[in-house]
């Protein structure tokens, strides 16, 4: 059911600013700063060989990583994303198995164009969990 990891995503106060040292540091090719009002966030990707790493900053004081980043000032992991063939029978087998879909459970579309879904982190030793249809 799973595929690739897509991305790991850092909760940051500067996305642009926190990519470019992996610009610099590795060589990596680096996304524009990418706003997503529906999510609450501002995006940029680094883009590596065999993954991609997401530089997320809160868009706004009423961002739902706001206080995340609050929280943990020089930056952090937020959350790891999945590749699914099929973002909703993936959802539904997720379910079955007990674990949690935050919001309402209906795909919305993410920073790649794609729909997306998350799950509670409880429900996966403490990591939130994206899935994004492949």
């Amino acid at each position: 059911m799973l595929g690739r990891l897509n991305h790991v995503a850092i909760a940051v106060k500067d996305a642009e600013k926190a990519a470019k040292i992996y610009a610099g540091a590795f060589g990596a090719e680096i996304s524009g700063a990418v706003p997503l009002p529906e999510h609450g966030v501002i995006t940029v990707f680094v883009t590596l060989p065999n993954t991609k790493i997401e530089f997320i900053q809160p868009l706004g004081e009423a961002s739902p990583i706001a206080k995340f980043v609050e929280r943990n000032a020089d930056g952090g992991i937020h959350h790891i994303c999945y590749d699914v063939p099929d973002i909703i029978a993936a959802r539904d087998r997720l379910i079955k198995e007990g674990a949690r879909v935050l919001g309402d459970g209906v795909p919305r579309i993410g920073a790649h164009g794609k729909p997306v879904l998350f799950f509670h982190p409880k429900d996966f030793s403490g990591a939130l969990v994206e899935i994004e249809q492949a």
